[in-house]
């Protein structure tokens, strides 16, 4: 089952396939496309083409779980908005991995990286900037910079890429993003619907002397991102969030 939702407010398991090409725009494919998704998940019926050009089939958000896959000029998204487990969101993934060669035409070689992607959403209405620095970089040396007269956190939006293997083609990145503006600061005014969004993601890049195996990596890279969500975000980016914003609640 899903327990990461238990310590976020909302929770997002995406998948994100990055093309060297770009993806097909007739109008025959685009509709065969999701189509053939819509008659797994019928309840994506809500099919839009976006301002900027890419095309994307939805379900209605009445409530706090949804589905939703988009194509944009070089990458194929699908996601999931608190799904009630890992494996429901992992089976709108498997399905667009599936249906991406035959129907998109994107094979082995087109494929540039495959991203797998765990977000977490907290509420606060206040200084994002400031609960991120408390809980991150309260003993860093970047914290240290708060020590200074009248110093105020107005730019803590950490972004860490490891890798994970010895040739560098599967990587680690975390990243949280605040949204709080310096207008919002100076006038210590905060709008109320603003989240601080913790981002994990498992990227692997293509072998050059092998033929990707797109299903297949998508595999292990989930494992690798339950493991490190389990022994690394959880403890060490995820619950200091939670405890900072709890205090600023007291």
């Amino acid at each position: 089952m899903n327990s990461y939702g238990s310590f976020c407010d909302d929770f997002f398991v995406d998948m994100y396939v990055n093309t060297e090409l770009d993806l097909p725009t007739g109008r025959d494919t685009i509709l065969s496309f999701f189509e053939r998704i819509q008659r797994q998940f019928p309840g994506m019926g809500n099919f839009h083409r976006r301002d900027a050009g890419d095309y994307c089939l939805e379900e209605e958000r009445d409530g706090e779980r949804f589905r939703w896959v988009t194509l944009e000029p070089d990458r194929i998204c699908s996601m999931c908005a608190n799904p009630p487990s890992l494996w429901d969101a992992y089976e709108l993934h498997n399905l667009v991995l599936e249906l991406a060669p035959y129907m998109l035409g994107v094979n082995h070689l087109d494929i540039g990286s495959l991203d797998v992607s765990f977000t977490m959403d907290f509420d606060f209405q206040g200084n994002h900037d400031e609960v991120v620095a408390d809980a991150l970089f309260g003993s860093a040396a970047f914290g240290a910079l708060l020590d200074l007269p009248g110093a105020r956190p107005i730019g803590f939006a950490p972004n860490v890429v490891v890798s994970l293997s010895e040739d560098c083609r599967t990587q680690a990145r975390v990243a949280v993003e605040p949204r709080t503006s310096v207008y919002e600061i100076r006038h210590n005014k905060f709008k109320p619907d603003e989240t601080i969004s913790l981002y994990f993601t498992i990227r692997q890049f293509p072998d050059p002397n092998g033929r990707f195996d797109a299903a297949g990596s998508f595999q292990n890279q989930c494992r690798i991102a339950e493991e490190l969500m389990a022994d690394k975000v959880i403890p060490g980016f995820a619950k200091p969030l939670i405890n900072a914003i709890a205090q600023r609640r007291r």
